[in-house]
């Protein structure tokens, strides 16, 4: 089969690759779409992020979905046409926090395109993927497989919900407005915020906010005195979801945050040197998120239900054949918002 492979940065090409027959327990699944990823584009760019970086060929790629083409011996819940997402989590699920229930802090965990370890774990921009069976989610018949193959990210920004806490009634500050924000807005407002103001430097993902039900859109760029309105007393915002991973996102988010305020840290860049006192004197609580667990099987069923709609962050889909432009097209901001591969 072909997959779409990084080699080193800028070096993206589509090889041949091995197709994996389904092991008892395990079923083999035709791909039929598959979501570019900021950390995808961060392996096509700089060959990876932080401490982590190709050392081999990889085949990128974790927000996919496709059909089941074979399952393996053992597997009764599933059968070949079954329209799933493919989850890319594989944690080992014995080890201590396995056990604690925090599948996504797993030590041993196999995550779909990742060069965290070596061997490299292969990621879905394949054909075909052989997965356990539990990586694979049925969809309703309702949705499409470009919207399940947001199942990933949107697991992402459940989980950040729950680390931040009862959304009900509450003023939320979005920080950057990539897909990951785009997506912390569906679902602040899925969880009852009263007001979802996002902020970026850049007016398109900014319109896209608009479509998705934020409050107020504010460019930082051009116009960062219009979050004078939010500076009153010691700031008003009960939660920010800082989607940026910028540091000048989250120092300059502090003085709009109320007094106990939760901070969520979503988007992932470098280190970063904050005013600890400010956090200190206004008793700030900055909280982490990391990938998801159980929220998984839960974006399939909200998405499938119709309580969220993804459908407006899809700005594209191209052939896997044409990765590098897709890839080209998800690095411009002006232009895209989720580009997708199909195969």
């Amino acid at each position: 089969m072909r997959a779409v492979v990084i080699h080193a940065p800028r070096d993206l090409r589509i090889d041949s690759f091995d197709d994996k027959a389904p092991a008892p327990g395990e079923v083999r699944v035709k791909i039929a779409a598959g979501g570019i990823c900021g950390s995808d584009l961060h392996y096509y760019h700089d060959g990876g992020f932080g401490t982590v970086r190709i050392r081999e060929p990889m085949a990128l790629g974790h927000e996919i979905a496709g059909v089941v083409a074979d399952v393996g011996e053992g597997v009764s819940h599933l059968a070949s046409g079954t329209r799933v997402a493919v989850n890319p989590s594989r944690p080992c699920g014995v080890c201590i926090h396995c056990r604690e229930g925090m599948g996504n802090q797993c030590l041993d965990m196999r995550f779909m395109g990742s060069a965290m370890r070596t061997p490299h774990v292969q990621g879905g921009f394949r054909e075909f993927v052989t997965v356990d069976a539990a990586q694979a989610v049925p969809i309703a018949s309702s949705l499409t497989l470009r919207e399940a193959a947001m199942a990933e990210p949107l697991s992402v920004c459940l989980h950040a919900a729950k680390q931040a806490g009862p959304l009900l009634g509450k003023r939320v500050l979005v920080t950057g407005c990539g897909p990951i924000g785009a997506l912390m807005v569906i679902v602040a407002r899925y969880g009852g915020a009263a007001g979802i103001v996002v902020t970026d430097i850049a007016d398109a993902p900014l319109a896209v906010a608009r479509k998705l039900g934020a409050s107020h859109a504010v460019n930082v760029a051009s116009e960062a005195k219009s979050l004078d309105l939010w500076r009153a007393g010691k700031g008003v915002f009960d939660v920010l979801f800082e989607a940026s991973g910028n540091q000048a996102a989250l120092v300059s988010a502090l003085e709009l945050m109320r007094p106990g305020a939760v901070m969520v840290q979503v988007g992932i860049g470098g280190e970063m040197t904050l005013p600890i006192n400010t956090i200190v004197a206004k008793e700030l609580q900055l909280r982490g998120t990391f990938r998801f667990d159980p929220e998984f099987e839960l974006a399939v069923r909200l998405m499938g239900d119709g309580l969220l709609d993804v459908k407006p962050l899809i700005s594209a889909s191209l052939p896997y054949q044409s990765a590098v432009e897709a890839f080209e097209l998800a690095t411009d901001r002006s232009k895209s918002m989720k580009v997708q591969l199909t195969f």
